[in-house]
């Protein structure tokens, strides 16, 4: 089986890819590299999968791994180019897909939307175009917990209806579990959607809170807190994340919908306030607080319904937010000291 997983630069992909491969499986890695945050950190993980920045930055190339050799390979590439996906479906033989590749960031899509109709609706349907022409056994793509915008009701569950986004990053992601159900039903292809919620871990993005605050609180500088604190998420730590990908991705597509959504949280809402306390608690150093009010796009609570995950797959994450807190704090400090 030869898995090709998308954003595998990213946050989670570089997760996911290293887990595969440890597991045994046949991986190619996609990501363009655009400069959204520190292209240097996207080198970095694809560094640790044994790609050198030199090889990564040949576009259309597909370059095999010196630490996973025969193993993992990785390719620049663009999803929106119609002309050179199709190659590479065609000439790897790709089985099955995990597509963890889009524009991210609520705020961001105020200020460059175009960005977001490319990557994430453009690129995607050329995805969907080369798994209906290749035959790819199964799709597995990223949603996210934004899809659920206005709705009340808590915890979010995948059968509230989400007809209200409050971004264009949520209406894309949106689009994508519509765009996926189409091709669903009629070209027969299994497709999962997996809405994560508010992912965070070592190696994680510059733009999510926890990075902001750590790199803030680090260089005594002071951190923004919006909506004046009164904000809660349902904080999913990357290897929970990660084992539930991996657990379906691998896991059989027979006697199972050709489409289906899951949430992937830890179950749980935890207030922003005491997240930002576990942060200073693990630097050993109060946060400077600039109180705010709250942005567009943004809602004041998440939370994840699991329970389709749990009776599906026998899983529900669980790590606790001090105890991922304490290995990013780590792994920042290693890397950036």
């Amino acid at each position: 089986m030869k898995i090709l997983v998308t954003g595998a630069a990213g946050f989670i992909g570089y997760h996911l890819c290293e887990k595969l491969v440890k597991e045994g499986h046949e991986v190619i890695g996609l990501d363009n590299i655009n400069d959204y945050y520190d292209v240097n950190l996207k080198f970095g993980r694809l560094d640790q999968l044994g790609i050198s920045k030199v090889d990564a930055e040949k576009f259309n190339e597909v370059n095999s791994s010196s630490k996973y050799p025969g193993i993992f390979s990785f390719v620049r590439m663009n999803l929106e180019d119609r002309k050179v996906l199709p190659q590479l479906f065609e000439k790897e033989r790709i089985s099955k897909v995990c597509n963890l590749a889009a524009q991210a960031g609520v705020r961001y899509s105020l200020e460059n939307p175009e960005t977001y109709i490319d990557s994430n609706i453009v690129g995607y349907l050329n995805l969907l175009e080369c798994c209906r022409h290749y035959k790819v056994e199964h799709l597995v793509y990223a949603s996210s917990s934004s899809v659920y915008g206005l709705n009340e009701k808590i915890p979010f569950s995948t059968d509230d209806t989400v007809d209200h986004p409050i971004s264009l990053y949520a209406a894309s992601k949106k689009s994508n579990e519509l765009m996926a159900h189409t091709y669903s039903h009629l070209f027969d292809i299994p497709t999962t959607g997996l809405r994560f919620f508010t992912v965070y871990g070592p190696w994680g993005r510059p733009d999510m809170a926890l990075f902001l605050f750590t790199d803030a609180i680090a260089k005594g500088k002071p951190i923004n807190v919006f909506n004046h604190g009164k904000m809660e998420r349902d904080f999913t730590y990357v290897d929970d994340i990660v084992e539930g990908v991996y657990r379906i991705l691998t896991g059989p597509v027979s006697n199972r919908p050709k489409y289906k959504v899951y949430n992937i949280g830890n179950n749980n809402s935890v207030k922003l306030m005491d997240f930002i306390e576990a942060i200073e608690s693990s630097m050993g150093k109060k946060a400077e607080k600039n109180m705010m009010p709250m942005q567009p796009g943004d809602v004041e609570r998440t939370w994840a319904d699991v329970s389709d995950l749990m009776k599906d797959y026998d899983y529900k994450p669980d790590t606790k937010v001090k105890e991922g807190i304490q290995n990013f704090v780590k792994w920042y400090k290693d890397y950036y000291t």
